[in-house]
């Protein structure tokens, strides 16, 4: 049950008669949205002040005229008409109770399955596997995760698909500095950190001549050079040092072409490419060590895909997909290499040396994507730098054919340092994500028995628990604590990492949310109750005081978040709403008149009983949708 949907149909015989066009009445019945400021109501409609103008009449007598038109039994108590033509709804009390009364025995709590069922492809986390997942993975694997799943739930057919870089550039400066600079040993003994320390060398070193390029290019006199080399450069070195040099992204291969060891990798790359026996031996010995990392980290965040289909499962359609586009004149040659020319926008095709680019991978796997999956919407869970490559690539996916499908980029802001900038792999300044779980687990740990302390302190009852459910306790509130910290952000916001802020236990946090949930299973065990003998004994939910409202409200709100969430794909919408459902609950908790296990008659603490069971079902199913897990006891 969608709360705001109810009020908005209720409204529709009074509207549609003001308004000439009827595809206009639902925009007039979107004016009608959750008040900000309760007292005054549950919802408030705007409509009047937009509608008034074109019937000539003033906003407040418009607003007043559609009150009086309301009929039939409607959800709310007659709305009143406040400022300048403000409507006021508020629901009915036994309406509400009646309608949570409805979800007692409902697994779904209430929430429909879509009226229109859609086939998705989410791509999310794509990580590149010749390099360890750090911090800045985070947001794509979990934000992708949560929205597969709740789409699920609402009924959606969902693939999550982890597009793979397997086949790129950074393979080839593993396997230049495979060939150049490895250390056998350290190989021998873990491959994974091995590859990791060559592509950061080969990075840096590409980096470093490209510099020294640049300061002979630009910083140096020629003939000084020829007379005091040394002096020279050290003097073109510290003019260059003082310049602003524009940085690149971690995944952008801009190192100049005249580079060497660019030039090298690069190499290696088209080598790949075109099939080359032993660097496609070594691609095979590199990927399953770098696989079972990518995986050891999936595993520990509870994220499944449905497919995972890295870049060199596109390669064999990599040359159709260019003389396809060639052939309907969509791409040119230019100079060697072939480019699609839109406006003053190019985007390269296929390399002078015969490589292919990332954009000719990501046309390959919508061709693949769509024949195979067939598919209403390709969702791309990717950061707002990749903003003009996935412009560029729906433009030309367009021009090809697929324009009956929707291709959109949910981009998500930068995991930044605590310096404001992004992580990046090749400085080796990011935190790799194994560390970073492992340390949320320690200080879960290590802030669960400080609780048990203070409980044990103020003579409150400790659960006993042996060092194994402790330790389950400890990962669940750890790694609970990393997801919910990011995915209680705006996704479009760059988001600064702190572990302080990432593994708080007051707030909207996930450990607030994991004890909302605990709490209610506590006061289940000490009611002495059977709860599934409560929910089929048919009684009903009362509304005795303003905290009982204000929470069965709150859970009847669930629907319309959900809906919002996946209509806008924003997950925060669902952290929002766990926040204010807890804070209801706690408000409830506390009232003097609110006693649950002590309530004044026994059919209001039936109701009390069946209130809490609600609260405890709806957060464990929100946080299971985050793709977080709950416990018992904490």
């Amino acid at each position: 049950m969608n709360l705001l949907v109810e009020v908005r149909e209720a409204f529709r015989q009074a509207l549609s008669p003001l308004v000439n066009e009827p595809s206009k009445v639902d925009t007039y019945l979107e004016m009608i949205r959750p008040a900000q400021n309760l007292q005054h109501g549950d919802y408030q409609a705007n409509f009047a002040m937009a509608l008034a103008k074109s019937l000539g009449k003033s906003p407040k007598d418009l607003a007043q005229d559609i009150v009086s038109q309301l009929k039939g039994e409607l959800p709310f108590d007659p709305p009143t008409v406040a400022g300048p033509g403000f409507i006021n709804i508020r629901l009915k009390d036994d309406w509400l109770a009646r309608r949570l009364t409805d979800l007692v025995n409902d697994p779904r709590l209430g929430v429909p399955v879509s009226n229109r069922i859609r086939t998705y492809v989410i791509d999310y986390s794509g990580p590149n596997v010749a390099k360890p997942l750090h911090v800045g993975h985070l947001r794509s694997t979990i934000i992708g995760e949560s929205l597969c799943r709740i789409l699920r739930f609402l009924g959606h057919r969902v693939i999550g698909d982890n597009h793979l870089g397997d086949w790129g550039t950074q393979f080839g400066m593993l396997l230049f500095g495979y060939k150049n600079l490895l250390n056998k040993k350290n190989y021998e003994e873990n491959k994974v950190k091995e590859l990791a320390r060559l592509y950061i060398q080969v990075r840096k070193l590409a980096e470093l001549v490209g510099n020294l390029q640049t300061v002979y290019a630009k910083f140096i006199d020629l003939e000084k050079f020829q007379k005091e080399p040394i002096e020279e450069l050290t003097r073109g070195y510290i003019k260059w040092i003082g310049k602003s040099t524009a940085s690149t992204s971690e995944d952008d291969d801009a190192t100049p072409a005249t580079n060497p060891i660019a030039s090298a990798y690069r190499e290696e790359t088209a080598k790949l490419h075109r099939g080359d026996p032993e660097n496609l031996q070594l691609w095979n010995e590199f990927m399953p060590a770098c696989m079972e990392e990518v995986e050891s980290i999936y595993r520990r965040l509870g994220v499944q895909f449905t497919h995972q289909y890295g870049e060199s499962h596109y390669n064999h359609m990599l040359p159709h997909v260019v003389e396809d586009l060639l052939e309907k004149k969509i791409a040119t040659h230019s100079q060697g290499a072939v480019i699609v020319e839109d406006g003053k926008n190019v985007a390269l095709i296929r390399k002078g040396d015969g490589a292919f680019t990332y954009m000719t991978t990501d046309l390959a796997t919508i061709q693949f994507r769509v024949e195979t999956f067939k598919p209403d919407a390709i969702l791309y869970v990717v950061d707002f730098r990749q903003a003009d490559h996935f412009k560029s690539l729906f433009a030309i996916a367009r021009k090809w054919g697929y324009n009956n499908i929707e291709l959109e980029h949910l981009s998500f802001g930068s995991v930044l340092g605590q310096d404001g900038k992004p992580y990046k792999t090749r400085e080796g300044n990011a935190v790799d994500l194994h560390t970073l779980l492992d340390q949320a687990i320690e200080l879960g740990e290590e802030k669960y028995e400080l609780s048990l302390q203070i409980r044990d302190i103020k003579k409150q009852e400790i659960p006993k628990l042996s060092a194994e459910e402790k330790r389950h306790i400890a990962t669940v509130v750890g790694i609970g604590a990393v997801k919910y910290a990011d995915l209680s952000q705006n996704r479009t916001s760059d988001y600064r990492f702190s572990f302080e802020k990432m593994l708080a236990t007051e707030g909207n946090t996930a450990t607030y949310m994991q004890y909302a949930y605990a709490r209610t299973r506590s006061i289940l065990r000490k009611s002495g109750e059977d709860i599934e003998t409560l929910r089929k004994s048919g009684a009903s939910l009362l509304i005795s005081e303003k905290e009982e409202r204000a929470v069965i409200f709150q859970l009847l709100k669930y629907t319309e978040t959900l809906e919002a969430t996946a209509k806008e794909y924003m997950p925060h919408y669902i952290t929002s709403y766990l926040w204010d459902l807890c804070k209801a609950v706690s408000t409830f908790y506390s009232a003097e008149n609110c006693h649950v296990l002590e309530a004044k008659t026994p059919e209001l603490r039936v109701s009390r009983l069946l209130l809490v069971d609600l609260v405890g079902r709806t957060i464990q199913h929100a946080l299971n949708l985050l793709g977080i897990e709950t416990v018992e006891s904490m």
